[in-house]
């Protein structure tokens, strides 16, 4: 278990006390993060499936794929 240290206003610090048990705060925080975080990465997944869609998009980037050695030597040990 990693210990982090976080700022959050003082009024919510004060309710977050008032209602959480001290033993009971680490487990919700850890719930809503990971909540927080499953969102986050289902809305990065949409927008990767979207890109992977855009049919304009992809073409361009096939045309750009044959600079990716410009300016790298080809060394061989």
């Amino acid at each position: 278990m990693e210990q982090l240290l976080i700022s959050i206003p003082e009024n919510l610090a004060a309710r977050f006390r008032a209602l959480v048990p001290p033993r009971q705060r680490s487990k919700m925080l850890v719930r809503l993060i990971e909540k927080e975080i499953a969102e986050k990465e289902n809305e990065l997944y949409a927008c990767a499936k979207a890109v992977e869609k855009d049919e304009a998009l992809t073409k361009e980037m096939e045309d750009w794929e044959i600079t990716l050695q410009d300016g790298l030597e080809n060394e061989t040990r």
